[in-house]
């Protein structure tokens, strides 16, 4: 039986959407009447151990990340002595919520508090509204709802609720100075792993929001989505560069040597999860798609590449867009990707205060959707569609089911995928062997978001949870998906199923594409 909410407290929506650049958001705030098991509020035993794991405000993890062993994420620490006494699914839980933070630290610590104050551009918050944010939007859901506790700073949800205020109005906002909001920060920490130790996150047990800690795990995709947004609003600062990582390692021996496309057989798959403990409802449930036969791109569409659309003037030639996507050519005055400059006969780009040589072998990164299309369309080819990109990565002809991810269902190694800002830009086209998928595609997951042709729908039997704003107030032609992930995004948000969406004209975004086409007729492949 759900627990009452105490009188007068309203059922929490988490204010923002998944999608990268509009609310600069991914989860919302409301239950859709899925309470939460009350906690004690005096503190289990194991409850004070965990609360002084990570109850530090961020400035105490300024200093640049350390790696663990076997991660994929540069910010993920230790196993935690407090996670020792913990069920599976909350140990899960509090090594998630601590990757976050200390992913939040670095990324607001790196730079001076006027920074953080500052609005680097109009489509993006403040870094330290983000920082607030985050702390809200857990306290909310972490301490309120699944701790049924009193709020600390009920004051707070208006200004920091993203459907209230547009992004380009909260620096006007009387919104926590960067002290004050790092204060907030570990003060809401503290209450929420006393929580974490209290909760009974049993896979099977009667309340949706704690069953598998899935509220918890909602909250730390909801912070490392907000790094995401946080990390591209670093790559639109001017000023000297304040983040480092390392490169990526070269291009493997044989990825010049990989073909243009692969094969794609045509026949049902299963697409969606109805299983995935953390997977949100967007994505659920999964459901039978009959996808007919069709080439994809092997690696995403590189720079090199991409140069000779801008060389064949496909700019200047409005055959190649949409009606729609010509106006927004002419209206921006798009010439080539955003943050590249011409430099003599060849283009340098801006990357996190670095101005360098375009690469040649990455993929291309932030462009919008308009421009994705228009050169598939230049290419003699399309964007594939949100099925085929998921067929593609996920299912396996060998056995008939669809894996996690392209590679199986082990969580992602860095042999796998550049994810979790494990380096700051993409790796070389046909890197990672390892995570291929069973079509022979590479780097699906990781790298680039990358821009599907599909618009963002319900799947067949969509019901909201745990509050309609998270996704349902989002379906529509409006919306374009993305799929698979950037290198700036963390795993615990990132997974063969996830779905990304955000308006065609977004270019602040970590998104690139790879193209496809249907088969001809008589090309081999199809598996009815």
């Amino acid at each position: 039986m759900s627990r009452r909410r105490p009188p007068g407290r309203a059922q929490p929506r988490l204010t923002c959407g998944r999608h990268v650049v509009t609310n600069p958001h991914r989860a919302t705030d409301s239950t859709a009447g899925n309470g939460a098991s009350p906690a004690s509020s005096a503190p289990s035993a194991t409850s004070a151990a965990i609360s002084t794991s990570e109850t530090t405000s961020p400035s105490a993890a300024a200093s640049a990340p350390s790696e663990v062993p076997g991660s994929v994420s540069p910010f993920a620490g230790p196993s935690s002595p407090a996670a020792a006494g913990l069920p599976a699914a909350s140990a899960r839980a509090l090594a998630a919520l601590e990757t976050a933070r200390r992913r939040t630290a670095y990324l607001t610590d790196a730079v001076t508090e006027e920074d953080l104050i500052a609005q680097h551009s109009r489509l993006m918050s403040p870094l330290v509204w983000d920082l607030a944010h985050i702390a809200n939007q857990e306290e909310l859901w972490l301490v309120r709802e699944a701790g049924g506790r009193p709020g600390l700073r009920p004051d707070l949800d208006h200004l920091y609720d993203a459907f209230q205020h547009p992004r380009a109005d909260r620096p006007a906002l009387p919104l926590l100075g960067p002290a004050q909001a790092r204060e907030y920060v570990a003060a809401v920490r503290e209450q929420t792993l006393e929580v974490l130790a209290a909760a009974d996150t049993d896979p099977a047990g009667p309340e949706p929001l704690l069953a598998g800690a899935f509220v918890f795990g909602m909250l730390a995709q909801h912070e490392q989505q907000h790094d995401e947004t946080m990390l591209a609003t670093h790559q639109l600062r001017l000023g000297a560069p304040v983040l480092d990582a390392p490169a990526p390692p070269p291009a493997p021996a044989d990825a010049a040597t990989l073909p243009r496309e692969v094969l794609v057989p045509g026949g049902p798959f299963v697409m969606g999860t109805s299983d995935e403990p953390w997977a949100l409802d967007n994505e659920r449930p999964q459901h039978s798609v009959d996808v007919p036969t069709f080439w994809l791109d092997t690696v995403p569409v590189t720079n090199a590449a991409y140069q000779e659309f801008i060389a064949a003037g496909g700019y200047r030639d409005p055959q190649w867009w949409t009606p729609q996507g010509w106006r927004h050519v002419q209206d921006a005055g798009l010439v080539a990707p955003l943050f590249w400059s011409r430099d003599g006969a060849g283009w340098t780009r801006r990357r996190f205060g670095h101005v360098e040589p375009v690469p040649a072998d990455e993929p291309v990164l932030h462009v919008c959707w308009y421009e994705a299309d228009a050169y598939a369309r230049w290419a003699g080819r399309r964007l594939p569609t949100e099925a085929e990109w998921e067929k593609a990565a996920r299912h396996d002809p060998a056995t008939g089911r669809s894996r996690r991810y392209p590679w199986g269902d082990a969580d992602p190694g860095p042999e796998h995928a550049n994810l979790g800002q494990r380096h700051l830009r993409p790796a070389p086209a046909g890197s990672y062997p390892a995570g291929a998928a069973p079509s022979g595609a590479r780097q699906l997951i990781g790298d680039v978001w990358e821009w599907t042709s599909s618009d963002f729908d319900p799947y067949p039997g969509f019901t909201a949870f745990p509050y309609k704003e998270y996704s349902e107030v989002f379906f529509g032609p409006e919306y374009k998906v993305l799929r698979g992930g950037a290198f700036g995004v963390d795993p615990v948000a990132c997974r063969g199923t996830f779905r990304n969406w955000d308006y065609p004209i977004r270019r602040q975004i970590f998104a690139g594409f790879r193209t496809a086409r249907s088969a001809a007729p008589g090309e081999d492949g199809d598996a009815r």
